[in-house]
C-alpha cells in the first residue's frame, strides 16, 4: 500500500486524520483501546507517536461509534483486528447491526448477513485506508530513522517524483 511504516504521527495529527477529538484519543490510549504503536507516552512532556495502522483503527472506531455501536463491542472488534496482519486488512468489510460487529471477507458472507433481516451497515476498510492515506499526505510526521519532520506526501523516492511530474 504505502511506505508509511517509517513515519510516526503526533497525537494532534492523528486526531485530524481520524476525525476525532484529542480527549477521545487520550482516553482511548489510557484505557488501551488504541495505543500509539510507534511510541507511548513516557512521562511528562513526551510525545506519543501513532503509526498509519493506529490511525486507521482510530478512524474505524470513530465510524463504529458514530453508528451507535457500544464501546465494549468496539473493544472486542479492535482486539480481533489487532490479531490480523496489515496485508489483508484492506480486504475486510466490517458489518454491524448497531450492536454486534461482523467481519466479512467475501461477498457471500455479506449476503448471508443481510439475509438475517436486521438493519446492517458496512465499513469497507480499504476505503478508510485510502481516506487515511489521503489525510496523512498533507500532514506532518516524524521519521523514525532520524527524528526529522516529514510530510508523507512529499517523499523523494523515484515513484513519488514521477507522480509529481505526472500530476503537474
Amino acid at each position: 500500500m504505502s511506505n508509511n511504516a517509517e513515519i510516526g504521527y503526533r497525537g494532534a495529527t492523528a486526531c485530524i486524520a481520524a476525525g476525532i477529538s484529542y480527549r477521545q484519543l487520550d482516553y482511548w490510549a489510557r484505557t488501551g483501546l488504541v495505543e500509539p504503536g510507534v511510541r507511548g507516552a513516557a512521562g511528562s512532556g513526551s510525545q506519543r507517536l501513532y503509526g498509519f495502522r493506529d490511525i486507521l483503527v482510530l478512524k474505524i472506531v470513530k465510524r463504529l461509534l458514530d453508528t451507535g455501536v457500544s464501546l465494549q463491542n468496539i473493544r472486542t472488534a479492535v482486539e480481533h483486528l489487532r490479531a490480523r496482519g496489515v496485508s489483508d486488512l484492506e480486504s475486510i468489510t466490517l458489518m454491524s447491526d448497531g450492536a454486534s460487529i461482523y467481519e466479512c471477507t467475501s461477498a457471500d458472507e455479506i449476503v448471508d448477513l443481510l439475509q438475517g433481516g436486521q438493519g446492517v451497515f458496512g465499513i469497507a476498510i480499504g476505503k478508510v485506508w485510502t481516506e487515511v492515506e489521503g489525510s496523512l499526505a498533507t500532514l506532518q510526521g516524524e521519521s523514525l530513522t532520524d527524528g526529522s519532520l516529514v510530510v508523507s506526501g512529499e517523499s523523494n523516492d523515484e515513484l513519488a517524483q514521477r507522480r509529481k511530474l505526472k500530476g503537474a
